[in-house]
């Protein structure tokens, strides 16, 4: 039995498109229901987590997870991604090389940033890799006329990110943790700051004026964030 996004606790954005912004670190995760599949974007921070995901993803949309995007490999995005074990897994290329070579570096992180230890090991021991890596742009069928475009918008936030374009009215851009509205963006050890603002003027071109902005974390914004967020980032780093 399906439920309407309100009952689930989360956010519907357009026809068939929704988000939910998880406790704890605030994180956002997406939702895109077709004729017979799903898309999840991102997945929690937490094997746990991602299982809660899993069941109201299944309640929304009326059948399982098909698909699971990870916009870059972050803790917070990628640990409960174990849950989806039979979606088909996408990430920009690269972020295959992170999740298998890096899993210490994102334990550490997971806990110095407040994940209980344990949790930390069940995750990074799971580890799920994407499948599918997308270079530049992918375009995935949902079912019906509805399609979803992939993007490998980076480098930027990291050496890695995937942006999803839901088109539509609104057409709708989930923009991982390239775009935050609840605090200034992070740019930690691995972001490249030289080409953050790069990366924010493909969401603009992807999206549009009309887009919403589905940030990492916070509110959803529009395209005069997103612009005002690039130009803030050029100032910070000394670049154009």
């Amino acid at each position: 039995m399906t439920v309407t996004w309100e009952e689930a606790g989360w956010e519907r954005l357009a026809a068939g498109v929704g988000r939910c912004r998880l406790p704890g670190w605030d994180c956002t995760v997406g939702l895109v229901v077709g004729a017979g599949s799903a898309l999840m974007i991102d997945a929690g921070s937490s094997l746990a987590e991602g299982a809660r995901l899993r069941t109201e993803a299944r309640a929304l949309a009326g059948h399982a997870v098909t698909h699971l995007a990870l916009t870059h490999a972050h803790f917070d995005h990628v640990f409960g991604a174990a849950e989806f074990a039979d979606a088909e897994v996408y990430g920009a290329t690269g972020m295959e090389r992170v999740l298998t070579d890096e899993r210490e570096e994102l334990r550490t992180d997971a806990i110095r940033n407040g994940l209980h230890a344990r949790v930390a090991d069940e995750a990074v021991a799971a580890l799920t890799y994407p499948r599918h890596l997308v270079s530049d742009e992918w375009t995935l069928p949902l079912g019906d006329d509805r399609q979803v475009l992939l993007a490998n918008v980076g480098p930027g936030h990291t050496a890695h990110d995937l942006a999803v374009l839901v088109p539509g009215s609104p057409p709708v851009v989930f923009c991982g943790d390239l775009v935050e509205e609840s605090g200034e963006p992070q740019a930690g050890p691995d972001a490249v700051p030289s080409h953050w603002p790069a990366a924010l003027d493909r969401l603009l071109s992807l999206g549009g004026e009309d887009a919403l902005y589905v940030p990492g974390h916070g509110a959803v914004v529009d395209a005069a964030f997103v612009r005002a967020q690039r130009d803030a980032l050029a100032t910070r780093f000394g670049v154009s």
